[in-house]
């Protein structure tokens, strides 16, 4: 992955200057009253003055699509603002478009097959893979030239993602309402609904199936087992309880 930093670094210009976003709006509209003189004012100033160092290392965008845990037919597309943390972890947060109005519909941590070997039995059921993903070419990072697009899913085709949506817009809730719920990723064609794709590629001006063609050349890992659970009836998910479960009790009375 350092060649890649190197290539990105040398490619920069050529970065900034194309389109990889502003063609999405969120799904939803917020309630609430327009933000008043004094605030606009405050937040400019925030803006100017103060420090968002954990943000600057959010330098990466992934836009593909997820899928509710235990209903595949629930699908959305998924704008990824991704952060590497080392060589084997990354966190991104997610947005339901890439305009100023887009709203964070949840969070994804990705890990190398290295870490993900390493989890429990358990821990496992919760992550998918993104060989598919990136081998059907419906992950992409827009705007990036094509070949630092290549080098860049070499690396996350073996790479497994935990994902988090905490505001369900697909739904056309206008406010972060219900439960978390864990989402999983496609993993065989035929699974992600052909429009959804097709109004990302017009958005995007980009073609799916060619960057399908210009990725054979990736070699597919057969997945760890234990992840993409959800394919064997596996299914796990958050539920709303008011009783604490047991890793909550232990947690509460450790010093």
């Amino acid at each position: 992955m350092a060649t890649f930093h190197k290539f990105f670094l040398l490619m920069l210009p050529a970065i900034l200057s194309s389109c990889g976003g502003s063609n999405t709006s969120s799904n939803v509209a917020a309630p609430g009253d327009e933000k008043t003189p004094k605030e606009k004012t405050l937040n400019a100033g925030a803006d100017v003055m103060q420090d968002k160092t954990p943000l600057k290392g959010f330098s990466a965008y992934l836009d593909g699509f997820h899928f509710y845990n235990g209903n595949i037919n629930a699908q959305m597309e998924a704008h990824h603002y991704v952060n590497q943390l080392n060589e084997d972890v990354y966190q991104a947060i997610i947005f339901d478009g890439n305009e100023k109005d887009a709203k964070i519909m949840g969070i994804e941590y990705i890990i190398s097959e290295k870490l993900f070997k390493g989890l429990s039995t358990e821990e496992k059921k919760l992550w998918h893979s993104h060989a598919h993903e990136v081998s059907s070419g419906s992950l992409i990072a827009p705007g990036i030239p094509q070949v630092a697009e290549h080098e860049l899913m070499e690396k996350l085709i073996s790479t497994y993602g935990k994902t988090i949506h905490t505001w369900h817009t697909d739904q056309k809730r206008t406010l972060p309402l219900g439960s978390p719920m864990i989402m999983m990723g496609f993993t065989k064609d035929g699974q992600l609904h052909p429009e959804l794709l097709a109004d990302r590629d017009k958005r995007f001006k980009i073609s799916t199936k060619e960057k399908r063609e210009n990725r054979r050349d990736i070699p597919i890992p057969t997945p760890v087992p234990g992840a993409n659970a959800w394919e064997k009836g596996e299914i796990r998910q958050f539920t709303i309880s008011s009783k604490p479960d047991s890793a909550t009790q232990k947690h509460q009375h450790e010093p």
